[in-house]
C-alpha cells in the first residue's frame, strides 16, 4: 500500500509540474510532456512491484506501438484553423480518433507479441 502512495505522489508531481509550467513556458512544457515521462515511471514502477522481466519487456513493446498511434489525438487539433473548430470539438474528436488508434493498437500487438 506504501509503494501505491508512493507511486500516486510522484505521477501526481510530475503532472502537476509540467501543468504548471504550461502556463509560463509553452514550448519547454510541450517538450517535457512529449518525452515518455509516464513511460519511465510506470516501467521503472511495474518492475519494481512485479520483478517480472518478461512482463515489463512486454509492458515496453505495447507502450512502443502505443506512441505512434495516439498521436491519432492530436489530429483534430492540427485541423482546428482550417476546418474553424473549437477545443472542444477537438478534444472530443481527439478521444474518439483514440479508440480507433486502441484497435489499431490491438491487432498490431498481436502481430508483435
Amino acid at each position: 500500500m506504501i509503494i501505491t502512495i508512493g507511486k500516486t505522489i510522484v505521477a501526481a508531481i510530475v503532472i502537476s509540474v509540467v501543468s504548471w509550467l504550461s502556463g509560463k513556458k509553452t514550448v519547454m512544457a510541450g517538450f517535457l510532456t512529449a518525452l515518455p515521462i509516464t513511460s519511465l515511471l510506470a516501467l521503472g514502477f511495474s518492475q519494481m512491484q512485479w520483478k517480472d522481466p518478461s512482463q515489463s519487456v512486454a509492458y515496453a513493446k505495447s507502450i512502443f506501438v502505443a506512441i505512434p498511434v495516439s498521436l491519432l489525438f492530436f489530429i483534430p487539433f492540427l485541423l482546428a484553423q482550417k476546418l474553424n473548430l473549437s477545443f472542444w470539438t477537438c478534444y472530443c474528436s481527439g478521444v474518439i480518433l483514440l479508440g480507433v488508434g486502441y484497435y489499431i493498437h490491438s491487432v498490431l500487438l498481436k502481430a508483435i507479441l
